[in-house]
């Protein structure tokens, strides 16, 4: 069941990297998954919540970034080892050694600005299928953070992986950023586009009545199918996302009924993930024949 999934909205601050971090900790720690995060953000901030802030500084210094790799594959065209990008074990969680990084760059946007001048969209493209394909083969999942908005490489992100995840605030331009996304899946179909496991409603404060009026108004209206379970506001999320330099346990980054979430959060990803993959092959099953 190896998938790759982007994890998108065309809204930022939604909690994104966030919810990578929590599914790759908690595929690996609790499910014994093998998990490779792509930090696709030019904030690179699932690479901090990964590793010391100095070792994502290092990596980017020694021009091991995911756009140090993409340049020399599109703008250089040159055949580099994806695996000498990685970085292996980057989990501050004693029990989740089975997550590897390919750290973010701060030069994202130039690169793309370089893309689209040379017009290499196309090589860019095959770049990333070639990536995909190989990390799919090593990992049960590939996690990419994508930046918000519809990027180049984020576009290309969007029709080359298996699948994509949306979180979303229970408020109107996070939901509206929803919409967008819907929208933008429906051009150019020939060119294909990744297949939607479901909205996940993050940062949701049980005490506020507006957010439970906006889950509702999702899980009524939204086209794409939203999942269960639901993901809190929390205070242990938001230390979550501080790398510790002391390795803890799973169960003492994620306690109580935050840890709970989170588990029943990936194993409906599991389900999901399962039944699209069948859905998947029936297709290309019938594509073949």
């Amino acid at each position: 069941m190896r998938s790759t999934i982007t994890i998108m909205n065309a809204k930022g601050g939604v909690g994104k990297s966030t919810l990578v971090l929590t599914l790759a900790e908690t595929l690996a720690a609790c499910h014994g998954k093998r998990v490779l995060v792509i930090d696709s953000d030019a904030h690179a901030s699932i690479s901090n919540m990964l590793m010391r802030p100095d070792w994502v500084q290092a990596f980017q210094g020694q021009g091991r970034s995911i756009v140090d790799y993409l340049i020399a594959a599109v703008l250089k065209n040159e055949t580099l080892p994806w695996i000498s990008f990685l970085s292996a074990g980057v989990s501050d969680v004693d029990d989740a050694r089975t997550v590897d990084l390919m750290p973010g760059g701060g030069h994202l946007t130039l690169f793309e600005r370089e893309v689209s001048k040379a017009g290499l969209e196309t090589r860019l493209r095959q770049a990333v299928r070639t990536l995909l394909a190989e990390a799919r083969s090593a990992y049960d999942f590939v996690l990419i953070d994508s930046a918000p908005g519809l990027s180049v490489l984020t576009e290309v992100w969007l029709r080359e992986v298996d699948f994509y995840l949306s979180p979303t605030k229970p408020d109107y331009i996070s939901t509206h950023g929803l919409q967008f996304l819907g929208q933008f899946s429906q051009r150019d179909t020939a060119m294909g586009f990744a297949e939607c496991l479901g909205v996940i409603i993050s940062m949701k404060d049980r005490a506020a009545f507006e957010d439970a009026q906006y889950e509702r108004w999702l899980r009524q209206n939204s086209k794409l199918p939203c999942f269960d379970q639901v993901i809190p506001r929390a205070t242990s999320l938001q230390t979550a996302a501080h790398f510790c330099p002391r390795p803890r346990s799973y169960w003492a980054k994620y306690p109580g009924e935050t840890g709970k979430a989170l588990r029943q959060l990936a194993a409906e990803l599991l389900v999901r993930n399962s039944a699209a993959l069948t859905r998947k092959s029936y297709r290309e099953g019938r594509a073949a024949e």
